[in-house]
């Protein structure tokens, strides 16, 4: 019987260049750090935030969704993504890297319009309004009123993205109707924090208290311990292998939203410096790449048509992510830079070590799958 040869997904085409926006982020974030590392191009460490954001994550999620949709269309907001980071990093045709990625995000809502169309229910809608922030995010952007004021939509595009997602898995449990009002009521101020926040910024630029960042940070934490309590992974800490390392994943991204949410009741307004960054990367690290770690390995499957297997050394890598961001929040709040980057290194060894692992893991796979097809042959 002649072979059968899996065809190659071609959506991995778009994968890789996320996965290499991702570790071109990382090096930025660490020169931004102040780690004397090879200078790869002139700014690069001005575009750390983009390069995570838009250039992984915004390519990563439109991709995942393009996948499921099957409308060859919606490729192109992947594509989008990465073809206009690229050109960013490369300094072409001025604004254009962020038209397209703009023009991405604008696809993506209208993939999470059509998603909601076919299927109006609270956690679509939640995808949809995520995908929205994004939008919103990047037109901020492509307005020249800086990343600064663009990066809470971003946040929002990310938190409600992965709680609408939650929200999905946990409709088995049953939750009492006055925990779905709480819920709510931390959408509900998450929301209207992200909306007042860039007026209120761009209108009152020397404010020490800004509204929209405390009711922020006030959704964030109820959300935060909403989470903890109600969603399904509490109760995968009592299971083994695979099940059970999503499940720690999560509950300690449900414990960094809680202190980003925290930290940001007490934002000064300041768009940079130690607090800034323990702001962000609580959130940004702590809680969007622990959902990462959790997620994969249903997200990879959807994108390579094929299952990914697991390995406890994967614990590893979440272990150094949680004691690099210790270590960077507390340098941050004590105004130690030794410690603030040390942190950040832990957390780039521990982001690129999961995606080596899990890469190492897929192709060990598939060479498994390829010599059993052919001893099954002979």
């Amino acid at each position: 019987m002649p072979s059968q040869k899996r065809k190659f997904p071609f959506q991995v085409l778009l994968l890789i260049p996320a996965i290499l926006l991702m570790l071109y982020g990382l090096w930025a974030g660490l020169q931004r750090m102040g780690w004397a590392l090879p200078q790869l191009q002139t700014g690069l460490a001005a575009l750390h935030g983009p390069l995570m954001i838009a250039g992984f994550l915004g390519t990563l999620l439109s991709l995942e969704r393009a996948v499921a949709l099957r409308i060859r269309l919606f490729y192109l907001a992947p594509l989008g993504s990465a073809i206009g980071m690229a050109l960013v990093l490369m300094g072409v045709n001025g604004a254009m890297g962020v038209v397209l990625i703009t023009l991405g995000s604008a696809l993506m809502f209208v993939m999470m319009a059509y998603i909601v169309r076919q299927q109006t229910v609270p956690f679509t809608i939640l995808l949809a309004t995520g995908s929205a922030m994004w939008l919103v995010g990047n037109l901020i952007w492509l307005a020249g009123l800086g990343i600064a004021n663009a990066v809470l939509w971003w946040s929002g595009f990310l938190i409600l993205t992965i709680v609408g997602e939650r929200l999905e898995l946990s409709r088995v449990l049953h939750v009492p109707r006055r925990a779905q009002i709480i819920f709510w009521t931390g959408i509900a101020l998450f929301g209207a924090g992200v909306v007042l926040d860039t007026p209120e910024r761009l209108v009152l630029p020397d404010a020490t208290l800004f509204l929209g960042s405390r009711l922020t940070g006030l959704g964030m934490l109820v959300l935060a311990i909403w989470l903890a309590r109600y969603d399904i992974a509490r109760r995968n800490m009592r299971q083994t292998g695979l099940t059970r390392f999503i499940a720690i994943c999560l509950m300690l991204g449900y414990v960094w939203l809680g202190i980003g949410g925290f930290l940001r009741l007490f934002d000064s307004g300041a768009q940079a410096g130690m607090y800034y960054d323990a702001l962000l990367h609580t959130i940004f690290v702590g809680f969007v790449f622990g959902m990462i770690f959790a997620h994969a390995p249903i997200i990879l499957p959807s994108i390579l048509m094929r299952p990914l297997p697991y390995a406890p050394i994967q614990y590893v890598a979440l272990l150094l992510l949680q004691v690099g961001l210790i270590l960077r929040v507390a340098g941050d709040l004590m105004l130690d830079l030794t410690m603030r980057q040390w942190g950040g290194m832990l957390n780039a060894i521990a982001i690129t070590l999961y995606f080596a692992v899990t890469l190492f893991l897929l192709v060990r796979l598939s060479i498994r799958q390829a010599r059993a097809a052919q001893a099954a042959q002979r």
